[in-house]
């Protein structure tokens, strides 16, 4: 039988379920990961911990690993190790930098992201739609946030022609980082029991922001530089933070690559798949033929240029590491009968 209290303070970091796992190992939630191992917290105070044997395992998919936010149970040693990692209600991942495939979990858990970008130099509409299609699929929420609408930009027309490129649902605030009502504006994401995850370039504000959640100056900040608004990492490393709202917040390091792991639907793009359908000739090249509904939307203006080009660029990215993720799969468990299932929208330009 779970024990009310126990629930009780398990909410503090997070736990979602009525009910606590039937095992008698001890449980928490890794709130950061450093090269000497995780530190994890159980509701009550924060420990380390090291993963166990098979977390440790040569060629292991890093998904596989315990990633910030995970819920995992431990032993009851005096050293505890970190077992076993409950199912995920939520995954935000990316492919990893370099060259070698692998995908990276940037936060587990989570109900919300809050994609921070400035509405200075880093205001960047094709990169807001690179990290939505990112979150498609996570079990997450996407909320863009626009920092320092303070600096005596015209507030209203970026957030017009960011609306213009997204979906009529989208959530898009305009906000100043240092303002103390933010709190307040932003806590329907933070509540008790709710966990987002903070994401954005380097100096988009993400310290400023988490510290002003926290109602304390916790985090490093630092200035941005003049010529690109762009700053240094003031934040090193993945971090679940306690909020006084009694949300939990996962401040992440600046993330200047965000690349596609290939199993990605591109629902962010609707509209345009609906134009394709709708192309007189199935294997439309969207150029000069005939009946091409993408190019009448073009020129009436129903579909901007920009939009078109960065869906083209993501579409080929996922196609690229939809292949590449494809090919490493069947190295390791062999071809698979009837090649599979097709991915929405698996159309190329050049049909």
């Amino acid at each position: 039988m779970t024990d009310p209290s126990d629930l009780a303070r398990l909410r503090h970091i997070g736990w979602r379920d009525d009910t606590l796992p039937d095992d008698p190992r001890r449980l928490a939630r890794v709130v950061a990961q450093h090269r000497a191992g995780y530190e994890v917290h159980d509701g009550n105070e924060p420990f380390n911990a090291q993963p166990a044997g098979p977390f440790l395992k040569r060629g292991l998919d890093p998904a596989l690993r315990p990633a910030v936010g995970d819920f995992v149970l431990l032993s009851r040693a005096t050293h505890p190790v970190i077992e076993e990692i409950l199912p995920r209600r939520s995954t935000l991942t990316r492919a990893a930098a370099g060259e070698r495939y692998e995908r990276q979990v940037i936060a587990a858990n989570i109900d919300y992201v809050l994609v921070l970008t400035g509405l200075d130099g880093d205001f960047n509409p094709s990169r807001i739609e690179r990290y939505l299609t990112l979150v498609e699929g996570s079990g997450a929420k996407a909320v863009v946030l626009l920092s320092k609408a303070d600096t005596g930009v015209d507030v209203e027309a970026a957030v017009s022609s960011l609306r213009a490129r997204l979906p009529d649902d989208a959530a898009v605030h305009a906000i100043n980082g240092k303002d103390a009502t933010t709190v307040t504006m932003l806590a329907p994401y933070l509540g008790p029991g709710m966990s987002a995850v903070l994401v954005g370039s380097s100096g988009a504000g993400k310290s400023t922001l988490t510290n002003t959640l926290l109602g304390e100056e916790r985090m490093a900040t630092s200035a941005v530089r003049s010529h690109d608004s762009r700053g240094r990492h003031t934040t090193t490393h993945r971090a679940l933070l306690r909020l006084p709202t009694g949300g939990c917040l996962i401040d992440t390091p600046g993330m200047r690559e965000l690349k596609l792991t290939g199993e990605e639907n591109l629902d962010l793009f609707a509209d345009i798949e609906t134009l394709v359908a709708q192309c007189r000739f199935g294997n439309c090249g969207h150029g000069n033929e005939p009946g091409c509904a993408i190019q009448a939307a073009l020129a009436s203006g129903e579909l901007s240029p920009q939009r078109w080009r960065n869906f083209l660029k993501l579409h080929e990215e996922r196609e690229e590491q939809a292949a590449t993720l494809e090919a490493r799969l069947r190295r390791k468990v062999g071809p698979k009968p009837g090649g599979g299932k097709p991915r929405r929208g698996s159309w190329s330009p050049d049909d």
